[in-house]
């Protein structure tokens, strides 16, 4: 286990020293400090374009070869890769066990604190075996000081097995290095408040999250210009998005929309297949798969 002096070293442990005095701020000045500090985390994930860029191909190539993406990670950043994996299926109409995130301790750490599970070496494989991890998948480790153990433990696992390994941390100097075929690395600098990495290292780790799933979604054809084609309507809203999106893509009104939906079995994209092509829900399913899931190139631009 590392030693006091080590971790205080880390950026992420670091005191910030605009916020010395933070017990003294009104609650005007607290708002605008902390969000004069948000304003440096965009920046600091431009920084780190280009390794996002290569973890995104990494994971398009992944997906396609028919892996997976599992995130893996404790507390914060272990609650956000469950966050960004649960909105995939809706969102994009990805099955569950496409993208997958795992957190140490389990579902309960979710919404309360499980005392050491972070610190285990060997739990992230236990977890992995669990689901049956194999050479085809890509484990992305998330760690905003880049030294969690389970985390470190479960890309080496991956590693053993010949899976692709991406990590995301906000210290530019981590153990998570050599763990990974490809390290995103946003240096936000030191919190508001020393150490709650909930903050701006956590708003980065939601900017990159969000980043790596929506761009990989383009890049498999689940959007058609920034029309959302692919979502799964589990709701009344989705329901009318879906008829909306028709409606715009087709020409046809809200009723005729909801007619060919149905016999899409709601199926945005395959609904408007079978509009333009004039061919059945089969055949439009065919049509698509043919051209790897891109709408644009089943009925050009319109």
């Amino acid at each position: 286990m590392a030693d006091a002096q080590s971790i205080s070293g880390l950026t992420t442990e670091a005191i910030n020293p605009k916020s010395a005095n933070l017990d003294a701020l009104d609650a005007l000045q607290l708002v605008k400090l902390i969000n004069s500090e948000d304003q440096l985390v965009a920046d600091a994930v431009l920084a780190a374009a280009e390794s996002l860029a290569a973890a995104i191909e990494c994971v398009v190539q992944r997906l396609r070869s028919g892996g997976r993406l599992i995130y893996i990670g404790a507390g914060t950043s272990g609650r956000l890769g469950v966050l960004d994996a649960s909105e995939c299926p809706p969102t994009y109409r990805t099955p569950p066990s496409l993208v997958v995130g795992l957190i140490a301790g389990g579902d309960v750490a979710l919404r309360t604190a499980v005392e050491g599970a972070e610190d285990s070496l060997t739990q992230a494989a236990e977890d992995l075996r669990r689901i049956e991890l194999n050479s085809r998948d890509c484990v992305m480790g998330i760690a905003s000081s880049g030294r969690t153990p389970y985390v470190i433990g479960g890309l080496r696992y991956a590693r053993s097995l010949g899976c692709a390994t991406l990590g995301h941390t906000c210290n530019a100097a981590s153990e998570m290095t050599g763990e990974c075929d490809i390290l995103i690395t946003t240096v936000v600098g030191p919190e508001i408040i020393s150490g709650s990495t909930r903050m701006k290292s956590g708003t980065a780790t939601k900017l990159v999250l969000n980043t790596l799933t929506t761009a990989t979604m383009v890049r498999l054809g689940k959007t058609y210009g920034n029309l959302m084609v692919d979502l799964r309507a589990t709701n009344s809203k989705l329901v009318l998005r879906s008829e909306r999106l028709v409606m715009r893509l087709t020409g046809l009104s809200q009723a005729d929309a909801a007619a060919v939906l149905h016999q899409a079995n709601g199926e945005v994209k395959a609904a408007v297949v079978m509009h333009h092509r004039q061919v059945t829900y089969q055949a439009a399913v065919e049509l698509l798969a043919q051209a790897d899931g891109q709408l644009r190139q089943v009925i050009g631009d319109r």
